[in-house]
């Protein structure tokens, strides 16, 4: 079974990481089976959250946006069902929607942490999206603050705290409630049968994750900050962005850690299985 950290542990693990000259690698995990090899592999620290179960269930990760599920709910059930036990010595973080208003957030943040979480990531956030969705959710109420508040509990807490963050703006908000690390978002991943399509270029996304790292490390250089989506996709990409960001401590995998290897690994396999011949 897995084993819960605290959350200067964690933060201790991550920066041991760092100081071999290795960069950090997270995955959010939507099943049992990606969670045990994604540790296998040598993975820092995994996240589950209802996102990755509906990539891992054929769906498009965006499906977790819509409400067709319980998200919180999902998330505890998927740590204590088919996460914990199945991983040794990995820390687990519970990916929750920190604008879940039919729950209390500091009787969740209670419950997450005695589920055996050894931190959050806010996720699904809206840090994701735009336009006049984002609007009318922030004029009603439904806000990235209140993503904000529940990292600043979370926090209080003594939960690690790693966090989605689309702009310096929302990495501010984040740093000032006492985040460990930045996750520089750069949209859905592309490729694979059901990514995105629609992404900013690898040298732009290279621009906006630099102006997320530099300004997460001017205004706390103990913050740790890492990338995540868009074209930042495949090793390839991660490596070619790695070598040209200055400070960037890392990488969180979706789809990239679980689904892109699943649909490449079946179908060679099926392929090979049928052109067996007598």
């Amino acid at each position: 079974m897995g084993q819960r950290y605290t959350r200067k542990q964690v933060i201790a693990r991550l920066k041991k990481t760092v100081a071999r000259g290795e960069p950090i690698y997270t995955v959010g995990v939507g099943t049992g089976i990606s969670a045990k090899f994604c540790e296998r592999g040598g993975a820092d620290l995994l996240s589950t959250y209802p996102i990755a179960k509906f990539r891992m269930t054929g769906f498009s990760s965006m499906a977790g946006y819509l409400p067709i599920c319980d998200s919180n709910g999902t998330t505890l059930e998927m740590g204590r069902r088919e996460v914990f036990p199945v991983t040794k010595e990995v820390p687990i973080a519970a990916g929750l929607l920190g604008n879940d208003i039919t729950r209390d957030m500091g009787s969740l943040l209670d419950e997450v942490k005695d589920a055996g979480f050894s931190g959050i990531l806010n996720c699904p956030t809206i840090a994701l999206v735009d336009g006049s969705l984002r609007l009318a959710w922030e004029e009603t109420g439904i806000s990235f603050d209140a993503e904000v508040e529940m990292v600043a509990l979370a926090r209080e807490k003594e939960l690690f705290t790693h966090v989605f963050c689309s702009s310096i703006e929302e990495a501010d908000k984040m740093i000032d409630a006492g985040c460990d690390m930045v996750v520089a978002h750069m949209g859905n991943s592309i490729g694979g049968s059901i990514g995105a399509e629609t992404a900013v270029s690898l040298d732009e996304a290279v621009k906006r994750i630099q102006e997320i790292c530099t300004f997460s490390k001017k205004k706390n250089p103990e913050v740790m900050v890492i990338c995540h989506g868009g074209t930042v996709a495949y090793p390839d990409d991660f490596n070619y962005v790695f070598k040209r960001v200055k400070g960037l401590d890392g990488f969180m995998g979706g789809s990239s850690g679980e689904r892109f290897p699943v649909e490449t690994g079946i179908t060679e396999v099926t392929q090979k299985f049928k052109a067996v011949r007598r």
